[in-house]
């Protein structure tokens, strides 16, 4: 289970850091990653990190955010800077388990004002 937070309001040029805590070990999740949803949007990509520490962004995020992984606390970490009105969406952690599957987390919403 994964439980995302850390969503909020905040206004343009501001910060957010986002949270996924994960009900058990982290350890052998091959990819973690974060997605995010605008209203009447798909759901894209934002950013992966693998077991290894492997990082990907998407071209929009490069720069700006920052994802990381604490195996020892179970924890996705997402840290968001110079945030965008465009920003604005809901963000959802991601975890895929090559013998598994994917799971979801339930989602927190990013608010950017301008």
């Amino acid at each position: 289970q994964l439980q995302a937070s850390g969503g909020g309001l905040v206004q343009a040029g501001g910060s957010l850091r986002l949270s996924c805590a994960a009900s058990g070990s982290i350890s052998s999740i091959n990819v973690m990653g974060w997605y995010r949803q605008a209203p009447g949007k798909q759901r894209d990509l934002v950013a992966t990190i693998t077991w290894s520490g492997s990082t990907n962004y998407v071209e929009f995020v490069k720069g700006r955010f920052t994802i990381s992984r604490d195996d020892a606390k179970n924890t996705l970490c997402l840290q968001m800077d110079s945030l965008k009105p465009e920003d604005t969406a809901v963000y959802y952690c991601n975890a895929f388990i090559l013998t598994k599957g994917s799971y979801w987390g339930q989602g927190t919403l990013v608010t950017v004002s301008s």
